[in-house]
């Protein structure tokens, strides 16, 4: 493999052929193997939350914090859908973490799901792309293979959506099964879909998986595993970065700008110096999100994905409920009819026999 000449043409829009691919995805796996579930990482290191297929912002990401391996970098997971190159995204991190296996960790998130990836946009991406599913086939097999969380210096530890009710010491996260697709509950599904809110302790999470956990569980927490900080992703921060409660115990970094190419927020990448001092780095969406080439005439797709294109309302909402099979069908109800509820789900009628709908961004 020449690692280098790939990383070249993938960032010059072209892609790795089926049989390159493959052979990429089995030299990661390898090298995902020998993760642990909390993977420890030394400072300095700067940390970055979803990216969602923004390839272009990604780059600007790099140019902002510095290219590997100058710079080592934890990404917190969901790197794919929703975004018009999450082929590409995945692509050049999976060349990075084969080329620079030390200087990036990869974690994972709620979207390296084999059934999310065929409701919000990855599925379809690579099939318009490749012709065929195999390339996506390869790039979930890496899934499971991906870590969990990361632990920096001992002190902060990095997951992609937050904490479990299962789950009161780090120790018991390194003994967790992440070989699967992630499980509709328990430690493995929370640490993907968790969120804190302005509570003391636990509340059902309406997104249907994971709970939302408040400020003394999050201070129990770290008191317990002598940390400073988590630092998390997983939920769209106008501001690109956002401390939560009156210790400042944990942090949501995003580093989507503009995400989904609608929502006006900036993005942020968090680093950690050698004494663990901590530095902000804000950055906005690229110009080329608005002058991307065809598939067929630079590799760079134009066409929204499938998630934000209207889609009938009937089939749209039997996907919802078929999209995440790991979830109990009370639970997939559950959280259709809280999107219709709160007008989550925008339906407006297109003559008499068809309505249409758009999923919300934070589904």
């Amino acid at each position: 493999m020449d690692l280098d000449q790939w990383i070249a043409n993938v960032k010059e829009g072209q892609h790795l052929s089926e049989d390159e691919l493959q052979l990429l995805c089995e030299c990661v796996k390898e090298i995902l193997i020998e993760e642990s579930n909390v993977q420890p990482v030394n400072s300095p290191v700067t940390v970055c939350g979803d990216i969602h297929g923004q390839f272009h912002d990604l780059m600007k990401l790099f140019q902002t914090g510095g290219h590997v391996p100058e710079t080592n970098y934890i990404f917190m997971g969901d790197f794919v859908d929703r975004g018009y190159n999450s082929l590409e995204v995945f692509t050049i991190l999976l060349l990075l973490k084969a080329r620079y296996p030390a200087n990036i960790t990869l974690l994972r998130g709620n979207h390296e799901s084999r059934q999310l990836t065929q409701v919000y946009g990855f599925y379809d991406e690579c099939q318009r792309k490749y012709g065929n599913a195999n390339a996506w086939r390869y790039c979930t097999d890496v899934f499971d293979y991906l870590t969990l969380s990361a632990i920096i210096d001992g002190t902060v530890l990095c997951v992609h959506g937050g904490l479990s009710p299962d789950v009161r010491t780090v120790d018991q996260i390194r003994v967790i099964d992440r070989n699967c697709e992630i499980p509709h509950e328990g430690p493995f599904c929370d640490l993907m879909w968790s969120d804190p809110e302005d509570i003391e302790t636990w509340a059902v999470s309406p997104r249907g998986a994971g709970w939302l956990f408040g400020s003394r569980v999050t201070s129990e927490f770290n008191h317990i595993n002598n940390l400073d900080l988590v630092c998390r992703a997983h939920q769209l921060v106008q501001e690109g970065l956002k401390y939560m409660f009156q210790d400042k115990g944990l942090v949501t970094v995003w580093s989507a700008p503009n995400y989904c190419y609608r929502c006006g927020n900036v993005a942020s990448i968090l680093s950690f110096n050698d004494n663990m001092e901590r530095e902000v780095k804000f950055f906005t969406e690229t110009e080329e999100n608005n002058q991307m080439r065809g598939p067929r005439s630079g590799g760079f797709s134009s066409s929204p994905p499938p998630s934000i294109s209207p889609t009938p309302v009937i089939i749209a909402a039997a996907k919802l409920l078929n999209a995440i099979p790991a979830l109990s069908l009370q639970q997939r109800k559950r959280k259709v009819l809280i999107a219709l509820v709160t007008r989550s789900l925008e339906v407006p009628c297109h003559g008499k026999k068809e309505a249409y709908i758009n999923l919300p961004v934070w589904w």
